[in-house]
């Protein structure tokens, strides 16, 4: 059996797997349909779609604004004649406002009528945003905008430029101005008008302050990732020396870290008790760029308190009842860090993971792009008067002059409304979106797998090395990497696609879920709650059992049922050692990962809060100092995670390799060990006082 294992990982044409070929036939038809679905979707969007239709604005008369090489390349702003006429925010940005719509280079910048403007010096501004080729003779109402208001480009739209002074709403200064026909109108009807304008530009304007936040600290913030990239590498370097001693102080090292902060959260709490503006709730201050403002709170320091005091409780119970297991885990860490050590190159693979990633989110972002633009300008009748029978049909615009519409309805226009069709194609275009986000969610998957498989193969020859790390065979992450795209993808794409079916189910429960919550029928209600539970349980399981049967299959080369069913039956056997895997190894770890977090996100409070005078210049000026700190926090936690993934991976098959290594081997010199003597020792213990225990 070693030799054979032996030969699998480093030879793989020693290997001669039995298949059951009635089962791989389903499974190899079963992709083969969903690539054509995929290829399908793909096909049909790039053919029938067009990126234009989402990057440019389009006028009434179907034109592109901003397009190159058009009349309007050099003007990339979409301007509305009326916006008294527009509704909401919604119905401008579908490009549904019954009212003229016209590419412009600029927006106007200040208050106008067309009854004022003619015949007068600004006349030569005012013209630029009437239609090309009018005759200032005659001007029809549709020629030129009745009037022109301080508008900005948003979304390469003009809206009215709405700013709040002292809880006023005004534009320019202004809270009156002069509609078409020269009577006063307030600023609150063009904010009626333009409903929801006013949130939409405060979101914008918080967004470009953040977005200049991270201008100025962009080179401190990937300071912090790489100093928590180096105290993740250093921390699973240490381990493979000192992991029983280094294991012990992180987890004191965490139990103090939360009791310090119990304590400085009760001692502010307490300190402010009496201070002026000090009870204030966190929801009426909201947002501000002051952090200061939220630390003298009282409020913010309790909820702090709470919140570490039932972490730190829950830490402590969990040691309570696992103290005895930690010998185990220790082991397994010291014998991972042992093969890490190694393979080096595992430590970086997380980085392909992610540049794969990277491909696959692109590639369904285009997609989805195209499919969104797929369809033909749909042209609608807009008329001045309500009551006009022809409003919002489905005009043609080269034949509109000839109906009897203008007739019938005066001053009414045919402008274009929206990208459609009434074509099969154009019907389904939900159900293409739908297939696409599968296909999404299934490549997502199938990288995750990719990655796993090839991390376990690298693990997996490290520990079937007899003599190690003579016998590791050169390479073995490309050497793994190579396996399993040359003989398992179908084994991967498999079980990523059971995974990808179970997701897409919680997906639409999760959108009945959101579609119910107004509803009163509690039965409903109570039964979505279940199906949600039990599918979240059901993810949960395929998840572990794909990740030890892709172990599996970089071990043994077999299909992917059986493997998953061996791991499956080998985990079964040793369910004991497996609670200790996974509850112990995994709490160590994450707590591994919070202490990095934290070190790291502690270091950058105290740093964007000007609180270290060695550094106090070096501060850039922040709008919200809490943007950098919480960059530097969830980035730093999310690169220890993917460091300490490859160590989760590497556990798992040395443990997977561990419970197979007991049952086909016995020690002796025909058919030795191949774990290394203290693991053996430690964890045959671990087994003799759970056994006693168990009868007692």
């Amino acid at each position: 059996m070693p030799k054979y294992v032996y030969y699998c990982m480093c030879e793989y044409k020693h290997f001669k797997p039995t298949y059951n070929y009635q089962l791989l036939y389903i499974m190899h038809h079963l992709i083969f349909f969903w690539y054509l679905i995929i290829h399908a979707c793909v096909i049909s969007a790039w053919i029938h779609g067009d990126a234009r239709k989402v990057v440019y604005p389009t006028d009434s008369n179907g034109h592109f604004c901003g397009q190159q090489n058009t009349l309007n390349a050099n003007k990339a702003i979409l301007f509305y004649f009326n916006m008294l006429k527009c509704a909401n925010p919604a119905v401008l940005i579908n490009l549904q406002c019954p009212t003229t719509q016209l590419c412009v280079s600029k927006c106007p910048d200040r208050f106008a009528t067309l009854l004022d403007a003619r015949n007068t010096k600004s006349w030569e501004y005012y013209e630029q945003f009437c239609k090309p080729g009018f005759k200032i003779e005659v001007i029809r109402d549709e020629d030129c905008p009745a009037m022109i208001v301080p508008s900005r480009p948003i979304l390469q739209r003009c809206f009215p430029d709405f700013i709040r002074r002292d809880g006023i709403l005004t534009v320019a200064n202004q809270t009156i101005f002069k509609d078409g026909n020269n009577h006063k109108r307030s600023i609150n009807e063009l904010k009626d008008a333009a409903k929801g304008i006013s949130g939409l530009l405060d979101a914008k304007e918080v967004g470009l302050k953040i977005f200049e936040d991270y201008a100025n600290s962009w080179i401190w913030i990937l300071l912090g990732f790489v100093i928590a990239m180096v105290v993740s590498l250093l921390f699973i370097l240490l381990l493979r020396f000192t992991a029983g001693v280094l294991l012990w102080l992180l987890i004191f090292g965490v139990i103090t870290a939360v009791a310090y902060g119990i304590w400085h959260c009760y001692w502010e709490y307490s300190s402010l008790s009496g201070t002026p503006g000090s009870n204030v709730t966190i929801p009426e201050i909201w947002i501000q760029a002051d952090l200061k403002i939220y630390l003298q709170q009282r409020q913010l320091w309790l909820i702090f308190m709470i919140s570490l005091s039932v972490f730190e409780a829950s830490i402590v119970l969990i040691l309570i009842f696992l103290r005895s297991r930690l010998r185990v885990a220790i082991a397994l860490l010291k014998e991972g860090s042992k093969a890490i050590g190694y393979i080096m190159s595992t430590l970086f693979y997380p980085l392909v993971t992610f540049f794969l990633l990277a491909i696959c989110t692109a590639f369904s972002a285009v997609t989805a792009v195209f499919l969104a633009s797929s369809g033909n300008a749909v042209y609608k009748v807009t008329s001045v008067d309500d009551k006009c029978v022809y409003a919002n049909i489905t005009c043609n615009p080269e034949t509109f002059i000839q109906t009897n519409v203008t007739n019938v309805c005066p001053g009414s226009q045919c402008m274009f409304a929206f990208y459609g069709g009434e074509t099969a194609y154009h019907r389904y275009i939900l159900l293409l979106h739908l297939c696409n986000l599968f296909v999404f969610i299934w490549l997502t998957n199938f990288t995750i797998a990719l990655g796993q498989c090839t991390l376990a193969g690298a693990f997996a020859s490290y520990y079937w090395a007899l003599n190690k790390p003579h016998d590791i065979p050169l390479c073995p992450l490309y050497a793994s990497f190579s396996r399993a795209i040359r003989y398992h993808t179908g084994s991967l794409a498999f079980g990523s696609l059971i995974l990808s079916v179970v997701q897409m189910i919680r997906i639409a429960l999760d959108y009945l879920d959101h579609k119910l919550k107004g509803s009163h029928n509690a039965c409903a209600r109570f039964m979505l709650c279940c199906l949600k539970c039990c599918f979240w349980c059901l993810e949960c399981f395929i998840k572990f059992i794909n990740r030890n049967g892709y172990i599996m299959i970089a071990i043994y080369g077999k299909n992917f049922c059986t493997s998953s069913k061996d791991a499956f039956f080998l985990l079964m056997r040793n369910v004991l050692r497996v609670a200790v895997l996974d509850r112990v190894t995994d709490f160590l770890l994450f707590l591994g990962k919070l202490l990095i977090a934290g070190s790291v996100g502690t270091l950058a409070f105290f740093f964007f809060s000007g609180e270290l005078p060695v550094l106090q210049a070096e501060v850039p000026s922040l709008n919200y100092p809490w943007v950098p700190i919480l960059t530097v926090i969830f980035g730093s936690y999310m690169i220890a995670n993917g460091f300490f993934n490859v160590f989760t991976m590497c556990v798992d098959t040395l443990f997977l390799c561990f419970c197979e290594d007991l049952e086909r081997n016995d020690g002796s010199s025909s058919r030795p060990y191949y774990m290394s003597p203290g693991l053996h020792k430690i964890l045959r213990k671990q087994e003799e006082a759970t056994t006693s225990s168990v009868a007692s």
